[in-house]
């Protein structure tokens, strides 16, 4: 499996590098936990609030940021604007964020659904998990 790490926002700097080995660290994890086949190549792209706020837009037909946007052929699609902003909010980091956000879309991928307030629950559980497992 192939996992990028394509930084495309020049607003705050991240290290492309440990997100990279983060990832490399998540996924073992992540497919033993899937209930679908992840894609062979996986792409994290990192962008501005005003990129993924376009994103939401064409794809989802929803105004404004969101943190993260997963697609099935294997791009997870990040706001590190918004991470920077939750991380100020809750009192985290931004790359702690940013590997939350990055684990969301990776469950995504491995099949899970977050439409239904349970779904939603057991994601958000498994993503701290994963993260706090990887550390």
């Amino acid at each position: 499996m192939q996992v990028s790490i394509l930084n495309r926002q020049r607003r705050y700097q991240v290290p492309a590098g440990e997100l990279l080995l983060f990832v490399e660290q998540l996924l073992p994890l992540v497919l033993k936990v899937a209930h679908v086949e992840i894609p062979e190549e996986i792409s994290v792209v990192l962008v501005s609030d005003r990129k993924i706020s376009e994103i939401h837009q064409q794809f989802m037909s929803i105004a404004g940021a969101t943190d993260v946007i997963t697609f099935r052929h294997g791009e997870i699609v990040v706001s590190v604007e918004t991470a920077a902003k939750q991380a100020a909010e809750y009192g985290t980091d931004l790359l702690h964020e940013i590997r939350l956000y990055i684990t969301h879309g990776f469950l995504h991928l491995a099949g899970y659904d977050d439409l239904s307030e349970e779904g939603f629950r057991e994601m958000a559980k498994l993503q701290n998990e994963l993260v706090a497992k990887v550390g």
